[in-house]
C-alpha cells in the first residue's frame, strides 16, 4: 500500500524528538545498504525550521527522511 509522502510543514513533524530522528537514520542506513544509499554522516544537526528538526544531508528536513525511509520499507527487502 502506497501512502501520500509527507509535506514538510505537517504538523505530526513537530513531534519528533532528536532520540526519535537519531533512531530513524540508524533504520535508513541498515535498510539503504544493500541499495547503496549511504549517509553515515547523516545526523540529527540540532537546528529547527518552524519548530522542526533538521536532519544533516544537506540540511533536509525529517519529512524527506521519512519518505525515503517510506520507499526502501516498500520494497519489500528486509532490512
Amino acid at each position: 500500500m502506497s501512502l501520500e509522502p509527507l509535506r514538510s510543514h505537517d504538523k505530526i513533524l513537530r513531534t519528533y524528538t532528536e532520540p526519535e530522528v537519531t533512531s530513524l537514520l540508524s533504520e535508513l542506513h541498515e535498510r539503504g545498504r544493500p541499495f547503496g544509499i549511504l549517509w553515515g554522516s547523516a545526523a540529527v544537526n540540532g537546528s529547527t525550521v518552524d519548530g522542526r528538526l533538521l536532519v544533516d544531508f544537506g540540511d533536509t528536513s525529517v519529512a524527506t527522511l521519512l519518505n525515503l525511509l517510506t520507499l526502501l520499507r516498500e520494497t519489500g527487502r528486509p532490512a
